[in-house]
């Protein structure tokens, strides 16, 4: 009896250590960013509570930038380019995991969550949010091919942000590309940012200067839910 107590306690012990090791894993199609872009800048925002929501965002227990391989390829030969003219990537947003969106669903569907409209929705109604696409139900991020990012100025290791006239996820048509509520210079920045994005194979999201997608996605039809860690 004791045996078959013993027998049974090993064979738990080594299924919980078998299902941590795949909840800690990711698919092979993917990677991590800062082990195949050199020198990457990465503020990712759900990790924190920096963002719309005000809180760290389910599914992020590390913040680490996962994306699909032939999207961080492409990222790669951008961040070659760049530092050659002192610029570089900073990273917002990448892979997110389907329990993220699931979190912003939730959120916006809570009239009484506004701590955060000043900074990141002043001039839209929460209740429109849906309607006007900045919250779905699903998101061509949990596809991973998709980042949100804008670039930096890189001078003898500091680093500056280039002005693009809003902060990332900032909701109105301010965050538009072509804008003109921003300034001349800050449309020629994100004016810049589309050109190279395009050129490595990206295709922009006209609602939103940051984002972007791999025109060639290896998963077009599919939704991750993997946790970041």
């Amino acid at each position: 009896m004791f045996i078959m107590k013993l027998h049974g306690l090993l064979l738990y012990l080594l299924l919980s250590t078998l299902n941590n090791i795949a909840a800690d894993t990711i698919p092979p199609e993917f990677g991590y960013a800062k082990e195949v872009i050199p020198n990457l800048i990465e503020d990712m925002r759900y990790f924190s509570t920096d963002n719309f929501v005000g809180q760290r965002i389910h599914g992020y227990q590390a913040p680490r930038c996962i994306l699909s391989q032939p999207a961080l390829a492409a990222l790669a030969k951008l961040q070659t380019q760049l530092r050659a003219f002192g610029l570089g990537i900073k990273v917002f947003d990448r892979y997110r995991p389907q329990q993220a969106v699931n979190h912003f669903v939730q959120w916006a569907k809570d009239l009484d969550a506004m701590d955060t409209k000043a900074k990141y929705y002043p001039g839209v109604d929460k209740r429109d949010l849906f309607k006007l696409e900045y919250i779905s139900d699903h998101s061509s991020h949990s596809r991973g091919s998709t980042v949100d990012l804008s670039l930096v100025f890189i001078n003898s290791g500091s680093i500056q942000d280039v002005d693009m006239g809003t902060q990332f996820d900032f909701f109105g048509p301010q965050s538009w590309p072509d804008s003109k509520a921003v300034s001349p210079q800050q449309r020629a920045n994100r004016l810049l940012l589309r050109s190279l994005m395009l050129a490595h194979g990206f295709i922009p999201y006209p609602q939103e200067w940051w984002h972007f997608t791999l025109e060639r996605e290896p998963f077009p039809d599919q939704y991750f839910d993997f946790t970041v860690h």
